[in-house]
């Protein structure tokens, strides 16, 4: 297989996350035969300092004649606490993925047993717990309107859907369903908004044609409570681009931390690949990024855009095999973590890589 990969290391950890992802779709290239070409862009606050634009125009023309991406984080502190600033870094971020038809975001919640202890939640409300979120990512309050008076004392943002959009989404959400295990909760506040009103109106809908899966309808402030409480009622979900933001970002200590999350981001042409996690520029240098996430996108990759099953099953299983011999960086590491088997960002991408080319892996 021949395909060609566009590498956007971003702001921050970005660069030292994506070198590891990177690093890894290499050997998996040579290890099945394939043959992966790559380049490299800006975007974000690196854009910025470049061009004066998060999303210059080279990036997005690259963006658009790869087969896949492959990104890092976006962010910088400087634009944090600047809410005046009209250039920021998420702006190039939410450009590409409109440019490039991004409307579903996929964010699968993966755990792994030896990770159990480092969730802020019990082992035994987590054991078992396998949920894959479908956050709709073109529309909703990212996207609408935005208002400020005059007087600067009054904003607004519009929350706007339009039917297609959610339909397009909930087809993709419920033939994931129909391949796990038949089941779908449909995330809204339809008590209150008349978009989410909507929303649940073409769910409903399109549930017709999925007679086979069963659907549950649940209200957001619900939803947050029940993913602590009781995470293993949830299977697909299925919600907007704000609620689904919130929510994966809970759910990320599901799995004990956003440094072991991953997500693909698909239209109907080039998909992209990137960590939950920020730019945490508090750490950006220091070699303690964890990287696993980035490696389980590419995982993500080689399974969605590639359908390259086997590989995207033997990243998964090399990273189980290094949890499984006791190694961890910082942020996944407990008290009971050997002092010798914390790694650093180079360490732990090196560490996958040997795993990785063990011939007997399984």
């Amino acid at each position: 297989m021949k395909k060609h990969i566009l590498v956007i290391p971003g702001d921050g950890i970005g660069a030292e996350v994506t070198t590891w992802g990177k690093a890894v779709l290499e050997q998996i290239a040579s290890q099945y035969g394939h043959e992966f070409t790559y380049d490299e862009a800006l975007m974000g606050h690196a854009g910025i300092e470049a061009t004066g634009n998060p999303l210059p125009d080279e990036t997005l023309e690259k963006a658009k004649a790869s087969d896949a991406i492959l990104f890092g984080a976006i962010g910088h502190i400087k634009y944090d606490n600047d809410p005046s600033a009209k250039v920021r870094p998420e702006q190039g971020l939410l450009k590409i993925r409109k440019e490039l038809g991004l409307y579903a975001n996929l964010r699968p919640i993966m755990l792994f047993d030896e990770l159990l202890d480092a969730s802020s939640l019990k082992p035994a409300v987590l054991r078992g717990t396998d949920i894959l979120f479908f956050r709709e990512l073109t529309g909703d309050v990212y996207f609408g309107e935005k208002s400020r008076s005059e007087d600067r004392n009054t904003a607004s943002d519009l929350m706007i859907y339009h039917r297609y959009e959610v339909e397009r989404i909930a087809h993709k959400a419920y033939q994931a369903a129909q391949a796990r295990s038949k089941r779908l909760c449909s995330v809204d506040k339809a008590n209150v908004l008349e978009s989410s009103r909507l929303w649940r109106e073409v769910v409903q809908e399109i549930a017709k044609q999925y007679p086979d899966v069963e659907t549950e309808h649940m209200f957001i402030d619900n939803a947050a409570m029940q993913l602590v409480k009781n995470p293993k009622k949830f299977d697909v979900v299925l919600t907007a681009n704000l609620f689904g933001d919130i929510l994966t970002d809970e759910a990320s200590q599901i799995a004990g931390s956003m440094g072991m999350l991953a997500s693909a981001s698909v239209g109907d042409g080039t998909g992209f690949f990137e960590p939950i996690h920020g730019s945490a520029h508090d750490i950006a240098g220091q070699d303690k990024a964890n990287p696993l996430a980035s490696i389980l996108s590419v995982a993500l990759m080689l399974e969605i855009s590639f359908g390259l099953k086997d590989e995207a099953k033997r990243v998964t299983t090399a990273i189980d095999h290094v949890l499984k011999a006791g190694y961890r960086t910082g942020d996944i590491a407990d008290t009971l973590t050997q002092p010798d088997k914390i790694l650093g960002t180079k360490a732990m991408g090196e560490m996958v890589l040997q795993f990785l080319s063990k011939p007997a892996l399984t």
